[in-house]
């Protein structure tokens, strides 16, 4: 399989310019400049080149090529807290779920709209991140209060664009979300629906 240094470089480079560009938009400009710095550690970076894909995540290529079972993915999530598997953990054969933070939740929605924008520049609208959202959060091990501040900002974006999101109106509205949720939540069961992708020879 061939390597794709430069064209992966290129890419995770653009899109983390990009999610630096949308959170100086939300107010936490200085917040972001760490986002995900992890992507140029040999760790990372060399096994997405080697799946590198250009139009989604090169994630998506080693799963389907490794059982599923994703390194990157792993360590990705593990150490970046925007990410909303970062606030999860296992006990007792239970999922147990947190509240994002402000902070780490608001870079997820600059960091969705990046992503969107960075694959899919010629469909990229408000409209289509939200849709990519919707069609996957109920298999998301998210905490509810997270989930539905998530789907306030990117329907605030679909709507009115960055002026729906200053800092001033989403910090009120997570405030007001997040009190109404538990901190905690507790997956009894299995949110899988759906077929798994094939996976490669």
């Amino acid at each position: 399989m061939k390597y794709h240094f430069l064209r992966h470089f290129l890419t995770i480079t653009k899109h983390r310019h990009q999610v630096i560009r949308n959170a100086s938009h939300c107010g936490i400009f200085f917040h972001s400049i760490g986002h995900d710095l992890t992507k140029y550690g040999p760790t990372e970076f060399l096994t997405s080149a080697r799946y590198y894909a250009g139009t989604h995540s090169p994630v998506d290529e080693e799963r389907r090529s490794n059982y599923y079972f994703s390194k990157v993915c792993q360590h990705h999530t593990r150490r970046n807290k925007h990410h909303w598997e970062y606030w999860t953990d296992f006990y007792w054969g239970r999922v147990i779920a947190r509240q994002m933070p402000y902070k780490y939740a608001i870079e997820y929605v600059c960091d969705m709209l990046s992503a969107s924008k960075t694959y899919n520049p010629k469909t990229f609208s408000g409209e289509t991140t939200l849709a990519y959202f919707e069609a996957r959060k109920e298999r998301y091990y998210m905490a509810s209060g997270t989930k539905e501040f998530v789907e306030w900002c990117l329907t605030r974006y679909r709507d009115f664009g960055w002026k729906g999101l200053k800092k001033k109106d989403t910090l009120a509205a997570y405030r007001e979300i997040s009190a109404k949720h538990p901190l905690v939540e507790i997956f009894e069961t299995s949110l899988a629906s759906g077929e798994l992708p094939p996976l490669k020879g």
